[in-house]
Formats: C-alpha cells, sequence, structure tokens
C-alpha cells in the first residue's frame, strides 16, 4: 500500500516535450552544412536563424534527463539494489546503443573520409575508433550519450547529497552556474582542452536546474502546468519574464553568428558562449510550460503525434544523421544561392524526422531485441500482454509494470 501511496504522479506531457527537443535537434542538423555553403543566399539570415535558434535541443535533453531521474528516485530509499538496477538499465538501454552506433558511425565517417577502400586497415584504425569512443566523437551527435553516460554514472552520488542536505538542494542552481562556468573559464585562459563539449561539466547547470526542479516541482506545477488565462498575476509576471528573456537571449545569440558568418564581426569566445547558455536554460523552462500547454490544449492529433515523436526520440535522435547522410549525398546539385536550396535544406530536416520516426517504430515494432541498438522499447510500442489467468497473477502483473515504468 505505500508503495502505491509513494508513487510519483505520471507526466505525460514530457513526451511533448522530448518532442519539441528532438526538433531543435534536427533543425541545427539539417542546417549546418547550409550555413557554410549559402553564404550569398538572399535567405541567409533564415538558415542561420535556424542553425542558431533551435540549439536549446540538445541542453534541454540534458535538462530533462536531470529532471526525471530525481523526480522519479528523490523519494526511494537509496538502496544497493536500486543503485544496482539503475545501472543495469542504462548498461542496457544507453551505453550498448551508445557502443553499437558509435561502430556503424565510425565507418561512416571512414566512408566519408574516402578511406573506407581496397587499402582500409581495420586492425590499424581500432585505437582511433576507440580514441573517439571514450570522447563521444565517432560522430557528431554522439557527444550528447557520452554526456549523459557520464551523468548516471554521478547521479547516485549526487542524489545521496541532495538527499542528505537542503542546503544543496536550495542552492543547486548557482552551485551549477559556478561550477560550470569556472571550468569553462579556466578552459579558456589555462587548460584549453579541444573537447570540453564532450565533459559534462560544461553542462552542470542544466543538470543541477533539472534536478532542483524535480526536487521542487510541487511549488513550480501549478505554474508549469496551468493556462495563462487560469495563472494568478504573479504567475503571469513569470511567465512574461520568462519568454522575454528567452525571447531576448535567443535572438542575441542568432544575431551575433549571423554578424561572424556574414560579416566577419569577431566577439569574445566567452559571449558566444553566455548567450548559447542564457539562451539554452531559458528554453529548458519555456519547453516545460510549452509542452504543458500543448498537452492540455485539446488538440488531440497534434498532442498524439508529438506524443509519439517522444516516445521515440532517443531512438530517432540516434539514427536521423544516416538519413542526413543519404539526403545529402544524393542532392540536386542545386545552387546555394537560389531559392529552392532552402526548400532542399528545410526538406532534409522534415524527411530526417518522418523517415527515422517510421523506420524506428518499425524496427521496435518487428525487430526482436531491437532495444540493443535502439534502447529501451516504449510502453505504445510493446506487445499488449496476455491476460492473466486468476486476480492474483494480475496484482503481480499490474506491480511489476509500475515499478517498470518509473524506473525508466
Amino acid at each position: 500500500m505505500s508503495a502505491t501511496l509513494n508513487k510519483k504522479e505520471r507526466l505525460p506531457q514530457l513526451d511533448i516535450y522530448r518532442a519539441l527537443a528532438i526538433l531543435g535537434v534536427l533543425h541545427v542538423h539539417a542546417t549546418s552544412f547550409a550555413t557554410v555553403d549559402a553564404i550569398d543566399s538572399r535567405f541567409y539570415y533564415i538558415i542561420n536563424f535556424l542553425n542558431i535558434f533551435f540549439k536549446y535541443g540538445t541542453p534541454s535533453f540534458i535538462f530533462l534527463s536531470s529532471f526525471v531521474l530525481f523526480y522519479n528516485y528523490a523519494d526511494r530509499p537509496l538502496t544497493k539494489d536500486l543503485i544496482k538496477n539503475f545501472y543495469k538499465r542504462r548498461l542496457l538501454y544507453i551505453l550498448l546503443p551508445y557502443l553499437l552506433f558509435s561502430i556503424i558511425y565510425f565507418f561512416v565517417r571512414m566512408y566519408q573520409n574516402g578511406l573506407l577502400n581496397s587499402s582500409f586497415d581495420l586492425w590499424a584504425n581500432l585505437p582511433l575508433f576507440f580514441e573517439r569512443l571514450i570522447r563521444g566523437q565517432n560522430y557528431t551527435h554522439l557527444y550528447f550519450v557520452f554526456i549523459s553516460l557520464q551523468f548516471y554514472i554521478l547521479f547516485p552520488i549526487f542524489l545521496k547529497l541532495f538527499k542528505s542536505s537542503r542546503f544543496l538542494v536550495r542552492w543547486a542552481v548557482p552551485i551549477g552556474f559556478l561550477l560550470q562556468w569556472g571550468f569553462i573559464i579556466w578552459n579558456k585562459y589555462e587548460l584549453q582542452y579541444a573537447f570540453k563539449g564532450s565533459l559534462a561539466i560544461s553542462y552542470l547547470a542544466y543538470y543541477m536546474l533539472g534536478a532542483y526542479l524535480a526536487m521542487n516541482y510541487d511549488k513550480f506545477k501549478g505554474w508549469l502546468t496551468s493556462a495563462w488565462s487560469k495563472q494568478t498575476v504573479r504567475q503571469r509576471v513569470g511567465t512574461i519574464v520568462l519568454w522575454a528573456g528567452w525571447l531576448a537571449m535567443a535572438l542575441s545569440h542568432v544575431q551575433i553568428w549571423y554578424n561572424q558568418r556574414l560579416h566577419g564581426a569577431k566577439y569574445d569566445s566567452l559571449l558566444y558562449e553566455l548567450l548559447w547558455n542564457l539562451h539554452t536554460v531559458f528554453s529548458a523552462l519555456v519547453l516545460m510550460q510549452l509542452s504543458s500547454w500543448l498537452y492540455n490544449s485539446g488538440w488531440k492529433i497534434l498532442v498524439k503525434t508529438l506524443t509519439r515523436i517522444g516516445e521515440v526520440s532517443f531512438a530517432i535522435y540516434l539514427v536521423h544523421p544516416l538519413w542526413l547522410f543519404l539526403y545529402r549525398k544524393y542532392d540536386l546539385k542545386l545552387n546555394p544561392v537560389t531559392d529552392d536550396y532552402l526548400i532542399w535544406v528545410y526538406g532534409g530536416m522534415v524527411t530526417a524526422l518522418i523517415v527515422s520516426a517510421v523506420v524506428v517504430q518499425l524496427v521496435f515494432r518487428w525487430v526482436p531485441g531491437s532495444w540493443m541498438l535502439l534502447g529501451s522499447v516504449p510502453r505504445s510500442l510493446k506487445p499488449k500482454p496476455k491476460a492473466p489467468s486468476t486476480p492474483s497473477q494480475k496484482k503481480d502483473i499490474v506491480t511489476g509494470d509500475s515499478k517498470k515504468s518509473v524506473d525508466l
């Protein structure tokens, strides 16, 4: 009975959050080449805007990962079995897909560089593969999975600290920013590590913000989930400040990159870092509010579509560069300054979403052991369990399903 009482409220709007985050990732990756190739296009502001404005994707995933972990585990006893099961699930559903896709993308990258030919020596290239593996660098997007693995290793430690100290919870966000920016400044002026983007400390502010919000969710739930018409005056002021700050930081971030790319303007690297950090932190909170509004909007088709995209977002994240690789390989040889080039570029984003979503759902539904490659199978794509023959069996199944859903 106590387990039932302590069960956390399910937050279905988070699947919509995941969908909005993966759309951000797809926009950035689909426009990456165009920011260089289409520099003379009259639509260059649009291309640059799409590439920079949507950079909230990966940081939002990091924030959400932290939020979900602390939300699900903060009220549960930190036992050896809990920690063991936690690491077991991450080993199976995160580390294994990361390893398999690192192998796949290593060969894709070799092919792109013209090295996958008759003279290719696999054994001679294995050190390069493992060097990139431990940095999340076997393809441009795999750093996110590598960062997630670092967070998973640290999570039980953070959880124990947060459960034992309200002071740490109260000051989690300032501590996260101080540690992250302490590392950024140290790296700029002394350490100069070239792959800092593959280190978890570079994203600690998002991790701490997710932890803080999860452990204080009851305080912010009304504000984040209430429609504008139902918000109090204080909540409306908070919403205006949040969205205004978000737009200001996002548009400033877009503008400095536009000035640099098109006009050669030069700014201190810390300014880029600051605007990216503020833009994406605001975005993480805006998406929390927006996803709730959309979930409660009554737009059933949109909600259903976004929910399904969110359910398979991790798998889409893993596979979409394969489609973009093919899409660009067999392009239409368009002139980057022409109007139809912009359509072709955005078509890469749309088709990457559609093709990836269709493929991963088919694999989840029809390929045994698909979890080894794509991660945990969404509940909606799992085979329907057979009805139990006795009431006691039914109780066991329900209890087991509930426990598993929390572990995810």
